[in-house]
């Protein structure tokens, strides 16, 4: 039993790099995301994948909307929820195409993506 209690709370504390990336998560300003990569790249560790795993497992505790995927589109199953979060942030949005599923607009990633400069520079 000791050995269960021990793994599991393992489990529920995030690594030294998945602290990193939240702090990265909550360093992007409002109205600004950054992608997957782009945090992987910025943290120069991990890729991607453990940027999103990262995200999946502890994102909830910091604004998870403005770590995005490269090509614009919400993350499924949470797209209203991000969506309210751009409008009020004024975060640059493209209009879904008429053919799009559920008329979901995407991030326009031009306008809205960061790259870690602060604001004014």
């Amino acid at each position: 039993m000791g050995r269960m209690s021990e793994r599991t709370n393992e489990e529920t504390a995030p690594s030294e790099y998945a602290e990193r990336v939240l702090e990265t998560a909550e360093a992007i300003p409002p109205g600004r995301v950054m992608t997957y990569g782009d945090v992987a790249e910025w943290l120069d560790e991990g890729g991607p994948r453990q940027v999103g795993r990262v995200m999946a497992l502890y994102g909830g505790a910091v604004p998870w909307w403005r770590v995005v995927r490269s090509d614009g589109h919400l993350l499924p199953g949470h797209e209203l929820r991000a969506l309210e979060h751009y409008r009020e942030e004024g975060t640059p949005l493209r209009e879904a195409a008429r053919s799009a599923e559920g008329h979901v607009p995407r991030i326009d990633m031009r306008r809205a993506r960061w790259d870690g400069a602060p604001a004014g520079e």
